[in-house]
């Protein structure tokens, strides 16, 4: 049996008493909030500190959207099993975990914790999700999420008593802890007390009709769906064991998230965190988070910004009171463009299903000139693969039809038939239209579309005409999911670091948002009661392979398997990397302490902030701990 408990830290925070927010301590005395040795569990979670710090102010961040509050769930990044800065697996919100023979998996509560709203969090909140939720048809019409399915079966769920549960699979299950600590974390426990009031189970049924009626929601189970948005974080109604709460009713142009009274994690000196006392969150135009960063206007800020804000942002660092740092990014390509082998139009989908034709789209895109005209050099050239800082590393993944070889592009595209061209020399599609390409971007910024103009111009050496297409992410990636989109442009895969015993499935047609093939990942997600079922013989030998990484019995056998899929997707090309490695600028406020100054700014794992643990950042500044802003 495998255990993962909390590491022990040393201090005296068990022997202290818990030390109280001066934010809370007026309610604490007029009795409206019970004193911080009441609201803690019995045994918190103590984080050693580098620099303990000392409660209060107003940690202020911009973000380009209203529904961008869910963010704050990702950088809160309380979880039942959190990452660490090493990016191993350790408990959090949980006591510690028991595992036996990776399939049955008993998860021990932390005695006395509570919501944020002072009810028990108990057995009774992952008993509700399970039987009123995941395996209720007008809740979870899919059933339970495909992370807690194995070999087409769902878990047995066990209470075992009021601080455990349990969760058993016929067969090993490599998923379900890495799911639990994700940045877009599973959430398999709800506030019951919360939502039972929306419940036809547990409400009465006049009641129930009339909350309905006043939602404007069509059923129960729309209104119960709309007031369970634990990641999306836009019910201020809804309790949370988050850091902070929010306090704003959407929408709103800025936003306020106040500390968690009852959060269960401590300081090696017993203090109570977060530090902070308030999240102020401001929205603002995408285009214009730079500036209000440069302008001294945030606290911690990398969202927004980019590197080629950073000569910006350092000499706006000499007049205003924040520090420019620079963190590594771990994805497996900083931007990667993404034909779409599920496009609507026949043709181009012959197209883009063809080896030949994504090598020689990949041979044609000069990535030194990229990397030197946008990034300074100071970036790593080729594919969209795993990283040097990775064990499963080898250059010729990042190296496979990666150099600039017009020639041999050109020689791809003509033996594919392709070798009309009109007047302007562009190439021509078999049915007679010319062969241009527009190539799709979220609107976001300026540097996809300045580097799509330096692609466009050695592609039109190919005889391809490149044109791109902004528009709101949304937009963009329903277009992407209908197949009206031919390619995008986004970033490569979300982490690449990995070792073995990492779940490969980015590498594989996993999930609809693998922009190469759409429709192929959103069949494996709904288990085939949506989109297609791929017929690449390459994207179902990755398949296969992913689902044999879950049952691989050792190390080496994983490693295998990743090695495998590594070379099907070097030699595929089924995304074509650009450019990896780009430092990532991170403005810190001066006053702030516990920011790293070398940190790791990753999606998943990594939850950005989170794995930092954003709740120990405090403000080493009297007046700012006091101000209200």
């Amino acid at each position: 049996m495998v255990a993962i408990t909390a590491l022990a830290t040393s201090g005296t925070a068990k022997d202290a008493a818990p030390i109280e927010s001066p934010a809370l301590a007026e309610m604490v005395q007029a009795k409206k909030l019970p004193p911080a040795a009441e609201r803690l569990p019995s045994d918190p979670r103590i984080v050693k500190v580098l620099r303990p710090g000392r409660h209060g102010g107003t940690l202020r961040v911009i973000f380009g959207r209203s529904k961008d509050t869910r963010i704050l769930v990702v950088y809160g990044y309380a979880r039942l099993v959190t990452y660490d800065q090493a990016f191993n697996l350790e408990p959090d919100i949980l006591a510690g975990v028991d595992v036996q023979e990776g399939r049955i998996f008993t998860l021990r509560l932390r005695n006395g914790h509570r919501w944020s709203d002072g009810a028990n969090f108990t057995a009774e909140d992952f008993r509700y999700y399970w039987e009123d939720i995941a395996n209720n048809k007008n809740l979870s019409p899919l059933g339970a999420p495909k992370q807690l399915i194995v070999n087409g079966k769902p878990p047995v769920f066990e209470v075992v008593d009021a601080q455990t549960v349990r969760f058993s699979w016929n067969e090993p299950n490599p998923h379900f802890l890495p799911a639990l600590a994700s940045a877009t974390p599973l959430y398999i426990y709800r506030p019951a007390h919360y939502l039972k009031q929306f419940h036809p189970r547990y409400a009465d049924a006049d009641q129930l009709a009339k909350l309905v009626k006043k939602s404007g929601r069509r059923n129960w189970a729309a209104l119960h769906n709309r007031r369970d948005n634990q990641y999306k974080n836009d019910n201020p109604k809804l309790p949370t064991l988050q850091p902070w709460v929010l306090k704003t009713k959407p929408p709103a142009q800025r936003f306020l998230f106040d500390r968690n009274p009852y959060y269960h994690r401590v300081d090696q000196n017993n203090r109570q965190l977060p530090y902070a006392d308030r999240i102020a969150m401001a929205v603002a135009a995408a285009g214009v988070i730079p500036l209000k960063t440069g302008a001294g206007e945030t606290d911690l800020q990398a969202r927004g910004i980019a590197f080629n804000n950073y000569t910006f942002l350092k000499e706006a660092e000499k007049r205003e009171n924040f520090e420019v740092r620079l963190w590594q990014t771990a994805k497996g390509a900083h931007l990667t463009l993404f034909p779409n082998m599920n496009a609507r139009d026949d043709i181009w989908r012959g197209l883009m299903r063809k080896v030949e034709f994504r090598r020689a789209l990949s041979l044609a895109i000069n990535r030194h000139e990229i990397n030197q005209v946008i990034y300074y050099g100071l970036a790593i050239e080729g594919q969209n693969t795993v990283l040097p800082a990775s064990p499963l590393y080898k250059r010729e993944y990042r190296d496979a039809w990666a150099a600039f070889d017009l020639k041999k592009a050109n020689a791809l595209l003509d033996g594919l038939g392709l070798t009309k061209r009109d007047s302007r020399g562009i190439r021509l599609l078999p049915d007679g239209r010319p062969m241009e390409i527009i190539v799709e971007t979220a609107g976001e910024d300026t540097e996809q579309t300045d580097v799509l103009e330096l692609i466009h111009d050695s592609w039109l050496k190919a005889g391809i005409k490149l044109f791109t297409r902004p528009s709101q992410r949304e937009v963009f990636r329903n277009r992407i999911f209908a197949g009206e989109t031919l390619v995008s442009i986004w970033s490569g895969h979300e982490f690449g670091i990995p070792n073995a015993d990492t779940i490969p499935e980015e590498f594989a047609p996993t999930n609809q948002l693998q922009l190469q093939w759409p429709k192929w990942g959103q069949y494996f997600q709904t288990r085939g009661r949506a989109g297609e079922k791929p017929d690449d013989p390459g994207a179902v030998e990755l398949l296969n392979l992913n689902r044999e990484w879950s049952y691989a019995p050792t190390e080496a056998d994983r490693q295998s398997i990743w090695r495998q899929m590594l070379e099907i997707n070097a030699d595929r090309v089924y995304t074509i990397g650009l450019i990896g490695a780009v430092p990532q600028p991170v403005v810190v406020n001066s006053d702030l302490r516990n920011v790293p100054r070398r940190g790791v700014f990753n999606w998943n794992p990594g939850a950005h902030f989170g794995v930092y643990m954003p709740d120990t950042f405090w403000f080493d500044n009297q007046q700012r701990r006091l101000a209200k802003r």
